[in-house]
């Protein structure tokens, strides 16, 4: 009887500590439930390097591992660009052309040991500029896509190519909130100008300069009407003629410098004053070397 009795309490603490051992793993589940502890979500899609576009207001969705490509400190598209990169293009093409609330925009990066010789504030904006250009050469419009640029760290990059130094996403309003005439109006207000020394070669913008460039650029893509008007001047050394021709070549020379950086020829018309409108006396060195400029602005 004894033994029935100690081998009944037995079998009460097995059970209990078996109920005791059930109720509390489900307790430490519900709790981890509870505190929803992080789980490790895979990526939607690389930022910079694949050529990703995706309408999160939309159902347009396109992905290819090749991208645009740039060399280190330059902003010109290395060509070819990849095919199915241009597959990409030709179904946002189709997309926004049936969404008139729909813009791409294209953010540019760059590294901060690249030199920037863009007309650009930074070369991430240049090089995004560059994007949309080849945009624009496949169909797309200028009304319909936004530029940025962001200094980023790490850019895939490759024998000193950078791959794929973009992101793109879509948006339902246009970056610049401008209109087109403000632009223009404060633009001849406060023109571009260039002052030229013998034997000049080369163009470098000043910040102040180069934010200008940009609110030229924004104009000429929202307005098919606005036009680049360069137009060179000299001193007074030499004979009118010849300072007029001088005056001409200063400016085609600077109509090819903003070609490159993404207007159209096209849309640049450049005159030349030669030694008739000085700003300062010729008399003086300092005043020939003010005389000595070329003027961009709006027309």
């Amino acid at each position: 009887m004894r033994l029935v009795y100690l081998t009944g309490i037995l079998l009460v603490i097995l059970f209990g500590t078996f109920l005791n051992w059930i109720l509390c793993c489900e307790a430490r589940s519900e709790s981890a439930i509870d505190a929803k502890e992080p789980v490790a979500v895979e990526a939607e899609s690389p930022v910079i390097g694949s050529f990703f576009i995706k309408d999160s207001a939309g159902d347009f969705s396109f992905e290819s591992e090749d991208n645009f490509k740039f060399k280190e400190s330059n902003f010109f598209i290395v060509r070819p660009v990849p095919e199915s990169v241009n597959q990409g293009v030709g179904e946002l093409k189709s997309y926004l052309e049936n969404g008139d609330n729909r813009f791409i925009d294209v953010t540019g990066y760059y590294d901060a040991g690249e030199g920037n010789n863009s007309a650009f504030p930074n070369l991430g904006l240049a090089r995004a500029n560059s994007v949309k250009n080849y945009l624009i050469t496949q169909g797309l419009s200028s009304k319909k896509i936004n530029t940025y640029g962001v200094l980023e760290t790490d850019l895939p990059k490759k024998d000193s190519i950078y791959l794929g130094p973009l992101s793109f996403s879509l948006s339902d309003k246009l970056s610049s909130s401008d209109d087109v005439a403000d632009i223009v109006e404060r633009i001849k207000e406060e023109p571009i100008v260039l002052y030229f020394d013998s034997g000049r070669s080369t163009i470098n913008f000043t910040e102040a300069q180069r934010k200008q460039y940009m609110d030229i650029v924004r104009a000429m893509d929202i307005s098919d009407e606005t036009t680049v008007m360069i137009t060179g001047h000299a001193d007074n050394i030499g004979d009118y003629f010849a300072n007029k021709e001088l005056g001409k070549r200063r400016a085609e020379f600077v109509k090819s410098y903003l070609v490159e950086n993404g207007i159209p020829e096209g849309k640049i018309e450049t005159a030349s004053k030669g030694s008739i409108e000085p700003i300062a006396d010729n008399n003086t060195a300092e005043g020939r070397a003010k005389n000595r400029r070329i003027v961009i602005t709006l027309k």
